[in-house]
């Protein structure tokens, strides 16, 4: 049987060469007896590819007994068991796509780039974002000794686009809805940029009257939200229950009656591409506009990382005021806090 690869020397390195379709590759020695090893390696490797994969699973099984029959179904399930709350919820429906179906039952070990692919070219956007966190998952648990798609080879996930709610449509919700609950936490959350989960949720002992703040844990990511109200978001606490639960009836629908509900309200009005989650994206960008801290703007919206928050506020138009303006307006004020902070320390 002819040899796959070929050796020749250029500079005094040698190279190894694909008499298929020509490629060379450095063998990153000078050494010619060295050179001739590693390609001894390479056209063995080509011969005995089935034998050589039969070894490394007699080496990996002498380390896990269980590698070799480890399905991607396991995979799935041990990962989903890791997750809690709404996460868990939304696992659990992931792994149920039918694009998955193709490598359910098949070894992690037998698993090559084709059945990926063909899994991908099934399913559609969460299918490519699961398989990722999938594969991913795999390979940290070392049942996988291998990528099985390299970063570059997979697809580019496309999100559908996301926009924040306006003003205008915001209003016109507000005027159109006739259910009082409703109505409050629409408003309430455009005052917030809360969850619709977490807001709905809410009960008075999340409120702070004395400081107006508002706490509660979110439900996706158990970070601590503070949450500071105004008047406007005062006079709608102050409709809802004295003591239990700021919204006792809608607060015990499911997420994706809410969702429905609010669908149905804006398909009525003609308002199209926004989500109760659109609220959040409205309220980042309005802290934008406004020029309201980073860092406050976090704490609000329970955000761990400026990357999250940023991409909430990414599509805000901010008007930068000329240098002279600034300075006639806000330079004065730097400067009497600055002398107003030396004159108390004297």
């Amino acid at each position: 049987m002819k040899a796959r690869f070929t050796l020749f020397r250029r500079a005094g390195i040698y190279y190894s060469q694909d008499t298929v379709n020509g490629k060379q590759q450095s063998l990153r020695t000078k050494d010619e007896s060295e050179a001739l090893t590693l390609l001894h390696s390479k056209n063995e490797a080509h011969r005995q590819s089935g034998l050589n994969l039969q070894i490394a699973r007699t080496y990996l099984t002498a380390t896990d007994p269980e590698i070799a029959k480890r399905t991607w179904l396991i995979a799935m399930q041990e990962m989903t068991k890791t997750k809690t709350g709404s996460t868990l919820s939304r696992y659990e429906r992931a792994m149920e796509d039918k694009a998955f179906l193709l490598i359910r039952d098949l070894a992690i070990l037998e698993t090559n780039g084709a059945h990926f692919l063909k899994v991908l070219e099934a399913g559609g956007v969460a299918t490519n974002v699961f398989l990722r966190r999938l594969h991913n998952f795999a390979l940290d648990m070392n049942w996988l000794p291998w990528p099985v798609l390299p970063k570059k080879r997979w697809p580019a996930v496309r999100f559908k686009e996301k926009r924040a709610i306006t003003c205008a449509e915001h209003q016109a919700v507000i005027n159109r809805e006739r259910n009082p609950e409703l109505r409050d936490l629409y408003a309430l959350l455009w005052h917030t940029g809360g969850s619709q989960s977490d807001i709905a949720a809410l009960d008075t002992d999340n409120i702070d009257w004395e400081r107006r703040i508002i706490s509660y844990g979110r439900r996706k990511t158990g970070s601590i939200s503070h949450l500071c109200f105004g008047n406007e978001a005062e006079a709608i606490l102050r409709r809802c229950p004295s003591t239990g639960p700021l919204f006792p009836k809608i607060g015990l629908w499911h997420e994706k009656h809410r969702a429905k509900e609010f669908k149905r309200r804006c398909v009525g009005l003609g308002i199209h591409g926004v989500t109760l989650h659109s609220y959040r994206y409205a309220w980042a960008e309005r802290a934008l506009k406004a020029g309201y801290p980073e860092r406050f703007a976090q704490e609000a919206l329970g955000h761990n990382s400026k990357a999250v928050h940023r991409a909430y506020a990414r599509k805000a138009q901010v008007v930068v005021p000329t240098l002279e303006d600034y300075e006639k307006r806000f330079l004065p004020l730097r400067i009497r806090s600055r002398f107003g902070r030396k004159f108390r320390k004297n």
